[in-house]
């Protein structure tokens, strides 16, 4: 034991007396202060006297000048000029311009580092597979040429003169990008729409073209491929129904279609309340041309929630157009239901919801079911780059349509935001809801609160129905169709109502929520505002919201030039210097304002739900029958 101990004893004096002799030859001797500020005056004096010599004997060559200074020390004078702050034989001004250059090289290689930081981030996000078939993609075909039709517009139209068009777009503030772009057009009637169309436009307030309808319009009915992007309410959907409409018209005529054939157009929704409102519109425009004389067309409704059996036997008799959810297309593809073999017509309604958060493999199944060329449209309210850029390998020469930024807030809309503690919010309700008269939309996160807010809404009195995913599809659209035909003042919903849905008359949407991203936010109060209508979007946040939405939310404010309120405005955040960087502003992932790729929690939870692969959100509606 004694002895055990004297050796371990022994044995940490050996290694602290090796760690002293190192110490030793790194050792610097301590000055004193007092000694450190005589050296530094004594090295000043020095200097300051070379530089009076110098001035002084101007018989003194410039070379003998020179050799003179360079005998002061370039350690010493550098540790002047940081001791004293300048150079007493520089002027303050030239000084000044020289610390203003090095703090702008600084800051301009800190933007250099932090683009390259997000061109990694991108890179690696990027989905490497094209949006196309698996069978265009082994035998290598590819389309260079846009689909023909049999559309041309009026010769006054087709003669105008490059720099008028781009004052027409100026004005509507039409952003287009591509090759060989169509003429924007300003009426329906020189669109070539028959009257009986123009006369169910005028039953539905629809007088003129909206900026979307100006631009889209006359390049779908020309065949091309586009990406349209336009704030909530602008009027996307006309500008691929009517088409898609004429389009199958002119198939019917030439050669009508027979049992089991079709459909000509598909149009595919996110949910099964934005697809049936989809099927509603189209339904009422083929009506009206059926009473004036045209070939009936014929339409089919697929959805999750509703018998396969009703659906097969309307394609057993051939169909013209197909509205569907993704879901419930691909069971029926799988099953050879339906097939896409004379399919030439293909939109993806809200874009972004089916191409982003995972769901390529599910589009580009889908896809790989046509069997020739087909003209595809893509259409949202908010749609980042990088899901513009990935879409772009679907489409043929296509022609960028934007009315706004992507994922603007639509100036409609009066954004009230309110600091309400969560224990607070739901008896705070009653309150907001009499900012407006009805009808009112209220949106929140989880079925359960949606249940909450529902019950307490009866209790109180007030006329109220709610849909989530967790309800079966019957309830849905009851619910729904109440509200519509406002038997019923408020309607309780999770993010199944967000997308698309258009309710006339909607006076004020409540989020008791704040959404986990700022699209989201874009999405809900776009229910109201619609049609140039006005509109009042009420939100509750507090201290439980993410820091990096409401940054999205502060910035989204301040672009609509709303009231920010004091909670918001003292937000601050590190990234915001760096906010408009590039071509982009803000995130290049998912557009939000507040921030840049490099802390986007966007970007962040996709990848966490890829790896942990986790159950997809409400707003796709309950079960595998939609997704």
């Amino acid at each position: 034991m004694f002895t055990s101990l004297c050796l371990q004893r022994y044995r940490r004096d050996e290694k602290e007396n090796s760690s002293n002799e190192e110490d030793d030859e790194n050792y610097v001797p301590y000055v004193p202060v007092k000694e450190r500020k005589k050296a530094k005056v004594e090295r000043l004096v020095k200097y300051i006297g070379l530089l009076a010599n110098s001035e002084e004997d101007n018989t003194q060559s410039g070379s003998e000048r020179n050799e003179d200074r360079s005998n002061v020390d370039n350690n010493d004078r550098d540790d002047l000029d940081d001791y004293y702050g300048r150079k007493c034989n520089v002027s303050l001004l030239d000084q000044h311009n020289e610390l203003k250059k090095k703090a702008e090289q600084r800051k301009e290689s800190a933007i250099e580092k932090q683009l390259k930081e997000e061109e990694k981030i991108l890179e690696s996000v990027a989905e490497k597979k094209a949006l196309m078939g698996v069978a265009e993609l082994a035998k290598g075909i590819q389309y260079d040429k846009p689909i023909k039709t049999g559309w041309k517009p009026p010769r006054h139209i087709l003669e105008m003169s490059v720099s008028k068009q781009e004052k027409i777009r100026r004005k509507y503030r039409i952003l287009v990008e591509g090759e060989d772009l169509v003429p924007p057009i300003k009426s329906f009637k020189e669109m070539k729409f028959p009257k009986c169309i123009l006369h169910a436009l005028k039953k539905k307030n629809i007088i003129k073209p909206s900026p979307i309808q100006m631009q889209g319009l006359p390049a779908v009915l020309s065949g091309r491929d586009i990406i349209g992007i336009a704030f909530t309410g602008s009027g996307k959907t006309l500008v691929f129904v009517l088409p898609i409409i004429f389009f199958c018209l002119e198939q019917e005529s030439k050669l009508p279609f027979i049992k089991g054939e079709g459909p000509y157009g598909l149009i595919i929704c996110p949910s099964r309340e934005l697809a049936k409102q989809t099927y509603e519109i189209i339904k009422y425009y083929c009506e009206e041309l059926e009473n004036n004389g045209f070939p009936r067309l014929r339409i089919c409704l697929c959805i999750g929630g509703t018998s396969v059996k009703e659906q097969t036997e309307q394609l057993r008799y051939g169909v013209h157009i197909m509205v569907a959810t993704p879901g419930r297309l691909m069971d029926m593809l799988d099953k050879k239901i339906v097939t896409l073999h004379v399919c030439r017509y293909l939109t993806l309604d809200e874009a972004d919801r089916m191409i982003d958060m995972g769901f390529e493999e599910d589009v580009r199944t889908i896809f790989s079911f046509f069997k020739g060329q087909r003209q595809t449209l893509l259409f949202s309210a908010t749609m980042p780059k990088k899901i513009q850029n990935f879409a772009r390998s679907a489409l043929v020469k296509p022609i960028t349509v934007n009315v706004g930024r992507a994922g603007a807030a639509n100036l409609d809309v009066i954004q009230d935001v309110e600091y309400v503690k969560q224990e607070a919010k739901i008896v705070h309700l009653l309150n907001t809801l009499q900012k407006t008269p009805p009808p009112v939309l209220i949106f929140a996160e989880k079925k359960q609160d949606v249940d909450a807010i529902h019950e307490y809404l009866l209790l109180k009195g007030v006329e109220a129905v709610a849909i989530h995913g967790g309800k079966d599809q019957e309830e849905r659209s009851k619910a729904v169709e109440l509200f519509r035909r406002k038997e019923k003042d408020v309607l309780v919903a999770t993010d199944v109502a967000s997308k698309g849905l258009d309710f006339s008359d909607i006076q004020h949407v409540i989020n008791y929520d704040m959404p986990a991203d700022i699209e989201d936010y874009v999405h809900r109060i776009g229910r109201t505002g619609r049609s140039s209508k006005k509109g009042l979007a009420t939100t509750y946040i507090n201290k439980s919201c993410e820091e990096s939405v409401l940054l999205d939310l502060k910035h989204l404010l301040i672009e609509a030039k709303q009231r920010v309120p004091p909670f918001l405005a003292s937000l601050q955040s590190e990234s915001e210097k760096y906010l408009e960087l590039g071509d982009e502003k803000g995130c290049a992932y998912c557009g939000g304002l507040g921030h840049r790729i490099t802390n986007c929690l966007k970007l962040e939870a996709m990848q966490n739900k890829q790896a942990s692969s986790v159950g997809r959100k409400d707003y796709l509606a309950s079960g595998s029958a939609d997704w």
